[in-house]
This record gives structure tokens, C-alpha cells and sequence, in this order.
């Protein structure tokens, strides 16, 4: 079974940066449409990054300008680099993966089979 271990989570100011990263195992990225989605207290949970096999990528417009996601298929990580937090970005992120084409760029919670445990960044004013 597919798992997915997230880290890197903390509490920083805003305008500060955090770099968060997902390990995968029992399988290998280059199969899986990859993505980032985060939830808020009492919110749903959304997209924020997507990755597909080629690593071309697809933002929401809330974190263009200001989150990466990237993929070190070496490493069998993938990440979401983000610069310029705002307190609004206070939320549990996780990560989700799926084989199926369907799940490629998007952010529909539905399409994705497989998540982590989540990590937790909080932005303060």
C-alpha cells in the first residue's frame, strides 16, 4: 500500500518561508500525479500545487507567485517550497498522490486515493 509521510511544518511570521517535503513509499513518483492540498479550521480542504509526471505544474491563484512545488524522483520526494507566507496560510497541508489520469493537475479531493498524515503551518501577523 502507497504511503506518504509529510514534514517540514512549523510556526514562522509572515513574510517567512518554509520548505515542505513528502516521502513516498512502496512506489515510485514517476507513476503518480502528485499534489498539495491544504485545510483551515472549519474550511474545506483545497489545492494549492499540482505536479504531473513531466513536472510541469498548475498553482491556485492564492500561492502563484510565492509556492513551488517540485519533485526529486532520486529521492522519491516531493515538495512545496513557500516564500512570502501570509497568516491566511495558517493550515494543516498534506500531500496526495494517484495513478489515475484524472488526477493530473487536479484539485479535486475525490481523485486522489492516497494522502499523508498531514503537517501543520502557522503563519502569525
Amino acid at each position: 500500500q502507497v504511503q506518504l509521510v509529510e514534514s517540514g511544518g512549523g510556526s514562522v511570521q509572515a513574510g517567512g518561508s518554509l520548505r515542505l517535503s513528502c516521502v513516498a513509499s512502496r512506489y515510485h513518483y514517476s507513476n503518480y500525479y502528485m499534489a498539495w492540498f491544504r485545510q483551515a479550521p472549519g474550511k474545506e480542504r483545497e489545492g494549492v500545487a499540482a505536479i504531473d509526471k513531466d513536472g510541469r505544474t498548475r498553482y491556485a491563484d492564492s500561492v502563484k507567485g510565492r509556492f513551488t512545488i517540485s519533485q526529486d524522483n532520486a529521492k522519491n520526494t516531493l515538495y512545496l517550497e513557500m516564500n512570502s507566507l501570509k497568516p491566511e496560510d495558517t493550515a494543516m497541508y498534506y500531500c496526495a498522490a494517484d495513478s489515475s489520469p484524472r488526477a493530473r493537475f487536479s484539485f479535486l479531493v475525490a481523485w486522489y486515493n492516497y494522502w499523508g498524515q498531514g503537517t501543520q503551518v502557522t503563519v502569525s501577523s
